[in-house]
């Protein structure tokens, strides 16, 4: 098939996003140096920059000085040009990040609500919007600032169906129209987008995956799932559902049964989630005379505890261990991060019994690694998610 030569103007886009893209990666640069980066010549440079800084996405910040011959200017990509918000959704609350274009949190801030309070299907948009703006004050922008929004929460957006499978402890999130009233309530392209798997993009950008495009980011806290990225890229089924290991059919817990998923009612009844998650962590510590109010500390107690504390540790590997067994056995990834509270707060002794657990038998072993990401991973995971899209506007010069 023949092809189309780019055109004039198709050209410059191109090299424009190019080195908008450098800025992003690169921070400040010369004229000299984005030229270097980019092969384009000096003028070529000095009228892609100015054809950026008449356009408003880029400034002049200062100049290198203390070098022989005139200083020269450095330009850098301009914040302020659009911002994006991302959201992470718990049973007690909705916190919030707003961010720049260069991928600098400006403001954050959190509504705590109960989602399974009576008026929670009524209240979603508004709660929402609500810590949206709050994050927005903090940086002091408005609403007209604001481009694009991803939220993360429990579960999967079924694509057919538009509906969140997955997550019945948050009644509020069940509606069919959801995304497009969030959309309506915050004036932005909204997406809804499951917590693990944003945690997983974290990862990729500055966590213990970075190097890796074939990983398994596995999430034990007050629910547990998996992301899955083969290639680079997020694995998520036909329903959405890839990852909700949670349900996954364990030894000592019952089968996870009831109605559809995504119906009212508990978040699983069996299966993985019944021995993993803080709750099962906190009950398992108890069953061997190790009393704890949360997991992190029934983890460190139980580190702290020869015999007894030996016990959970190995008990809960064992479950962890079965698990990602399962799971290697059928996507062969080169690396498995553990991450949420439970595997950060066992640490790396909890890291290598999951790890001796997997040994010795006639499957792949991944490499194991314990979550490098600092703050929310998944309001991390929501920006990076947010600003991939925001940027393939903003950064369009074709108009």
């Amino acid at each position: 098939m023949a092809t189309t030569p780019g055109t004039p103007r198709v050209l410059r886009a191109m090299n424009d996003r190019a080195a908008l893209d450098l800025l992003i990666a690169h921070g400040r640069l010369t004229r000299t140096r984005l030229g270097e980066l980019t092969g384009l010549s000096k003028p070529t440079a000095s009228q892609l920059l100015a054809r950026l800084e008449a356009a408003g996405l880029v400034r002049t910040t200062g100049s290198v000085t203390g070098r022989p011959g005139p200083s020269a200017l450095l330009y850098e990509v301009n914040p302020g040009v659009a911002h994006v918000a991302a959201l992470a959704v718990d049973k007690t609350g909705i916190s919030a990040a707003v961010a720049d274009i260069t991928g600098t949190t400006v403001g954050g801030h959190r509504v705590e609500a109960d989602a399974t309070a009576e008026d929670a299907r009524t209240r979603t948009p508004a709660l929402v919007a609500e810590a949206v703006d709050g994050a927005l004050r903090a940086a002091g922008l408005g609403r007209d600032a604001l481009c694009r929004t991803v939220i993360g929460t429990p579960g999967a957006l079924d694509p057919r169906t538009r509906r969140l499978r997955y997550a019945p402890h948050l009644p509020g999130w069940q509606a069919r129209a959801l995304v497009d009233e969030l959309s309506a309530a915050l004036g932005t392209p909204v997406v809804v987008e499951n917590d693990v798997n944003l945690a997983a993009v974290a990862e990729q950008h500055g966590g213990s995956a970075r190097d890796c495009a074939d990983f398994v980011h596995f999430w034990a806290d007050e629910g547990v799932g998996a992301a899955i990225v083969l290639g680079g890229r997020l694995l998520r089924g036909a329903r959405g559902g890839a990852g909700e290991i949670g349900y996954m059919p364990m030894p000592g817990a019952p089968v996870v049964r009831g109605g559809p998923a995504g119906a009212p009612g508990p978040l699983a009844e069996g299966g993985l989630d019944r021995l993993v998650v803080s709750a099962a962590v906190i009950a398992l510590a108890r069953r061997h005379g190790i009393r704890a109010a949360t997991a992190p500390e029934a983890l460190a107690a139980a580190a702290a505890a020869p015999g007894a504390g030996d016990a959970v540790l190995a008990e809960l590997a064992h479950h962890i261990a079965t698990a990602l067994l399962a799971v290697v056995a059928v996507v062969d990834p080169e690396l498995i991060v553990l991450s949420g509270e439970v595997c950060l707060a066992g640490g790396d002794r909890l890291r290598a019994l999951i790890e001796d657990e997997m040994s010795g038998l006639d499957l792949p072993r991944p490499e194991l690694r314990l979550s490098t990401v600092e703050g929310s991973p998944i309001l991390l995971g929501g920006l990076h998610t947010a600003l991939a899209e925001a940027r393939n506007t903003v950064f369009d010069t074709t108009s």
